[in-house]
């Protein structure tokens, strides 16, 4: 084993240990909370041993640097998530590997996946993004749609050929009245996907967490985790 694909597979134990901590202390079973691996700015090949070492899911923000690093990866049996928030010039690319788009967060980034979806023949599971620190335009710091916005949006993504309603996502907010209460924000989202399911009860995702704060996301009650510099190590300079 080269010392990188160590380096991962030590991280990846000590996070595995994490969640599995999370979960006992929650009461909840360890397979109710899926780990995905967020690789931006690591190469194709840490995402190789990634694949290698057991991961499945892997998340990506940035297309330019996604779509050359799917296409490396494409022999492997990865599912892949876009997490950043994404440009409607940018869909036609990310349809082509992403099997999740998270940050589907307006209604004019639906026509245009379902569109792309159709022409190349996929199905595109997505995410509704919640912006917890929406202001007056309804919009997050990070993209998002505020919560008051969640039920139109998904009624939207239901209603359109070639996507998949399967949750929601949230990322912590930096600011308002959720600012440095992870536990109260994930706790918010999961009343959200609460609301949703009783409209979509197939839409049972919910995306929440990452590297400083998992244990409160799965302890709110988060299906899935997105952790990437305590699995990778700390991100190289974007430049």
């Amino acid at each position: 084993m080269t010392d990188r694909k160590g380096e991962i597979a030590a991280n990846l134990a000590k996070v595995e240990e994490r969640i599995a901590a999370a979960c006992a202390a929650a009461d909840r079973p360890r397979e109710e909370v899926t780990l995905i691996v967020v690789t931006k700015t690591y190469p194709a090949s840490d995402v190789r041993m990634l694949s290698e070492l057991g991961v499945r899911h892997v998340a990506e923000n940035r297309d330019q640097e996604a779509a050359p690093k799917a296409a490396e990866c494409e022999d492997l049996p990865l599912i892949w998530h876009f997490v950043g928030q994404l440009q409607t010039n940018k869909v036609r690319s990310v349809v082509g590997y992403a099997d999740v788009v998270q940050s589907v967060d307006r209604a004019r980034l639906v026509t245009a996946l379902s569109k792309e979806a159709g022409r190349a023949g996929r199905e595109v599971g997505c995410l509704l993004q919640v912006a917890l620190d929406a202001d007056a335009s309804g919009r997050g710091e990070r993209g998002g749609v505020a919560p008051g916005g969640v039920a139109e949006l998904a009624d939207l993504v239901a209603g359109s050929p070639g996507l998949r309603l399967d949750g929601l996502m949230t990322v912590a907010p930096l600011t308002g009245e959720y600012a440095g209460r992870q536990r109260a924000a994930f706790e918010r989202l999961m009343d959200l996907s609460t609301d949703l399911r009783r409209a979509h009860p197939a839409a049972t995702m919910v995306s929440a967490g990452m590297s400083a704060d998992l244990e409160e996301a799965v302890a709110a009650g988060a299906t899935h985790v997105r952790v990437g510099t305590a699995v990778l190590g700390v991100r190289p300079g974007l430049g």
